[in-house]
């Protein structure tokens, strides 16, 4: 194990762990000693990481999920649709299913614990949008969000993804407040293209020169 990291027989959960980030990041967590449970709706093959079937579309899915999770002291929210799919599904999987199960895991850490979760540079702009995201992030529970959804078509003329993208930053700075104060972190960080198989579907949606055309690091 690198030092420092303290990881060993840690619990750890990884959302989307069946392929992309999420699946490098259960490998890399692994190797690092973690005890690591990979949630995701397709099975995967990954040695020493145990897989829990969880449809984050589904928020019955999502609950039967989290009887069987357990002690959690670290959460990777790494799962997520493209804006190639149906706006529903992306909002749901994105952000309302997203938002159910971590606020139902971080009733179970404490000080020291910490989530994760990856949004997108597809996500800026949500300070210009604050109002629509505040509305949605002010209904309680997964249904009432996506009733709000159903109400406000005008925030998915370019599909689902960049709004579910605006509410899981502006989400997450709402929650690092009250989480901070019973010593949990949350954070989100929004990268910007990853060589993933969901890329690919970034290709069909927005098109090759689209992606060819956003600035990168050196």
């Amino acid at each position: 194990m690198q030092p420092g990291f303290g990881y060993e027989g840690v619990p750890v959960v990884v959302t989307g762990a069946a392929s992309g980030i999420g699946a490098r990041t259960s490998v890399r967590l692994r190797d690092l000693g973690a005890d690591v449970t990979g949630v995701d709706v397709r099975p995967f093959g990954l040695e020493g990481v145990r897989f829990e079937h969880v449809d984050l579309t589904d928020p019955r899915s999502i609950d039967a999920g989290l009887d069987r999770l357990g002690t959690v002291r670290r959460l990777f929210n790494c799962a997520g649709l493209s804006g190639y799919h149906p706006a529903e599904r992306v909002m749901k999987a994105n952000f309302l299913g997203l938002r159910r199960l971590t606020d139902a895991l971080v009733t179970r850490m404490g000080p020291g614990d910490a989530v994760a979760s990856i949004a997108s540079l597809g996500g800026l702009g949500f300070d210009r949008n604050l109002a629509a995201v505040t509305g949605l992030l002010d209904t309680p529970d997964f249904d009432a969000g996506w009733a709000w959804c159903v109400a406000h078509p005008e925030q998915f003329e370019k599909g689902g993804y960049p709004f579910s993208k605006q509410c899981l930053i502006v989400y997450t700075m709402r929650r690092c407040v009250p989480l901070a104060g019973r010593g949990v972190r949350i954070n989100v960080i929004a990268p910007g293209p990853v060589d993933t198989p969901m890329l690919e579907d970034s290709r069909k949606s927005l098109g090759a020169d689209t992606l060819a055309a956003i600035p990168r690091p050196l």
